[in-house]
Order: C-alpha cells, then sequence, then structure tokens
C-alpha cells in the first residue's frame, strides 16, 4: 500500500518550492513512504544515461541495489568505469556494465543502440537522465542547439532505437528526468532551435524540460501497444556536481536546503519498480499537476508541433 502525506499538506509543500523541492519536502514526505522490496528489480534489466555523477550514478546504484542488471551510459568510458566501481562498493560487489554513448550525437546513439539491441535479450527500463547547462550556445554535431539535442532529440530517438528490446520485456518502462524549473517556462511556438533572441542557458535548459514534460503523454500513446510505458519526473533541488558548476551562484544561497543525489534520484527508482499510469509527471513519488502558471499551458496543437519538428529532427516516424 502507497501512503502519502495528506493532499493539502503536501499541495502547500509542493507550492512553497523551497520547502517542497529541498531536502524538507523529502523528509517529511519520506516518512509516510513503503520501503521498495529489496528485490523488486530482480531480474530485470535497466539503462541510466549520464550515470557518471549526481543523479544518473545514484539512480544507477538504486536500481542494481534492487536488483537490476544496470548498464551506465555515459559519454567519458574511464569516468564512467570509475562511477560502476563505486557503486560496486555500495551494492554487495554488482558493478554495472559501462557504455559509450553520447545522446546529444544522433550518429552516436544509433552506433551504441544497433549493437545493444543485438546483443541484448531485453530491456525493461532506460532512463533518460543525461542533461547540460550551457554557458553559451552551443551545438550538436548534427547542428541543433546542445539542450534540445541533449534533452530532447537524444532521449527520442534512443527511445525508438531501444524499443525493440523493451518490447521484449514483460513491461518496459521509459523515465524522463526532467526539472522543476520547467514550471517557469512554456513550449516554444517555433524556433526550437533557440536561434533568435539573446541566448540564456537557463532558460535553455527549463525549456527543453518543459518540452519533455509536454512529450510525456505523446510518447506514452505511442508505445503503448508495445507495452512500454512512459514516465516523467522531476527531482526537486540537488546538490550535484552538475550544479556546483553551471549554478554556482545558486548553489551557494540554496546549500543547506539542497537534497542528495540519493534523495534526488528515489522517485525514478521508485518508477522503475513500482506500477504507476503511464503518460504522467511525478516528483516525490506523487503524480504533480503539469502547470502551476496559466501563461505556461500549452495546447494540444502547441505539442503536437514540438512533436513534429521533434521527430523529425531526430529522424524518427512521428505517426
Amino acid at each position: 500500500m502507497v501512503l502519502h502525506l495528506p493532499v493539502p499538506l503536501d499541495a502547500i509543500l509542493d507550492r512553497t518550492v523551497v520547502l517542497g523541492y529541498g531536502r524538507t519536502g523529502f523528509r517529511l514526505r519520506h516518512r509516510s513512504w513503503s520501503p521498495l522490496p529489496p528485490d523488486a528489480l530482480r531480474g530485470r534489466t535497466a539503462a541510466v544515461t549520464g550515470a557518471n555523477s549526481g543523479i544518473g550514478k545514484a539512480i544507477a546504484a538504486g536500481l542494481t541495489g534492487l536488483g537490476a542488471a544496470v548498464t551506465l551510459l555515459v559519454r567519458d568510458e574511464s569516468r564512467g568505469a570509475a562511477a560502476a566501481a563505486q557503486i560496486a562498493a555500495v551494492t554487495a560487489g554488482v558493478t554495472p556494465e559501462v557504455e559509450r554513448c553520447d545522446v546529444s550525437d544522433l550518429a552516436d546513439i544509433r552506433r551504441f543502440a544497433t549493437g545493444f539491441v543485438q546483443r541484448t535479450e531485453r530491456l525493461d527500463v532506460l532512463v533518460h537522465n543525461a542533461g547540460v547547462l550551457p554557458a553559451a550556445r552551443g551545438e550538436s554535431p548534427q547542428g541543433h542547439e546542445i539542450c534540445l539535442a541533449t534533452h530532447v532529440l537524444g532521449p527520442l530517438l534512443l527511445t525508438e532505437q531501444l524499443a525493440p528490446a523493451m518490447t521484449r520485456a514483460a513491461s518496459g518502462r521509459v523515465i524522463l528526468v526532467s526539472s522543476g524549473g520547467m514550471y517557469t517556462q512554456t513550449v516554444p511556438d517555433g524556433d526550437f532551435e533557440y536561434r533568435t533572441g539573446e541566448y540564456h542557458g537557463a532558460t535553455a535548459y527549463a525549456r527543453t524540460k518543459r518540452m519533455q514534460v509536454a512529450l510525456t503523454p505523446i510518447l506514452s500513446d505511442r508505445y503503448a501497444a508495445e507495452g512500454i510505458s512512459v514516465h516523467c519526473m522531476h527531482p526537486g533541488w540537488v546538490d550535484t556536481p552538475g550544479v556546483a558548476t553551471s549554478l554556482p551562484r545558486f548553489r551557494a544561497l540554496t546549500r543547506p536546503l539542497l537534497r542528495t543525489p540519493a534523495q534526488g534520484a528515489d522517485t525514478a527508482v521508485w518508477l522503475a519498480a513500482t506500477d504507476v499510469a503511464s503518460g504522467r509527471f511525478w516528483h516525490d513519488r506523487r503524480a504533480r499537476p503539469e502547470h502551476y502558471l496559466r501563461r505556461t499551458a500549452e495546447s494540444a496543437a502547441a505539442a503536437e508541433r514540438v512533436w513534429q519538428y521533434c521527430a523529425a529532427a531526430a529522424g524518427i516516424s512521428a505517426a
């Protein structure tokens, strides 16, 4: 049985942002949660992008600790090997596999996925965690704005490429790690590549995270017939190397409030091990509203335009 804080109290925590997204919200909510069975993912397989450090490494460790055979998908294999060794040190010597896959590079995704699907019997869980928050506008090898490439186009293509392996699982599931920052943005109406106006990395980050949330129901419908569910979540405010590098001022101001990577990873691990409705947005083991500000709400037509553009840019059929 899943227990929660009373809805009004939980909603108040969420609306305060500082309390709900920080460690206070996690600690208060955590008291009412039932622990996951220690073998909840025994016999299952999982892949996690951006698993070298921070939330991604914590997700991989959480999945491994529940019995899953985990593959770390990373750009830097030496850092991936170090992360795998660190995970093994806290999970009874179970060492994740490490595979190179740059999720901002569509060609590298195809290279990796082709071999992985051929040699892998099944994939139960795919976690899209890799993220970037650039100081200046940059582009992927295919010429796409780097946040769009990393947070949206890469996950779309990787999901499509790995779908055959996920279909072979009893109930494959895809988990997108978004951000609470997406609440400040709406999906762009055109200029998906952020080519006009003054570029701000934090805005590019937040609006591509908004695009992840807008696309989740579309992806849920797309893969439902294959038995694959699609979920999106945000981890709250987490103290990670990425935050220290990209948002040093924010970290300095909020450090006493920030969650540990394991706390930020909790809902992603829980989604991997728990049967819940597909196509929804989650935080701290509870489905959350996708919008708190009226101005950020996109129409179905706007979400469809995002889908059509991104599917074409990723090289997959939007049908």
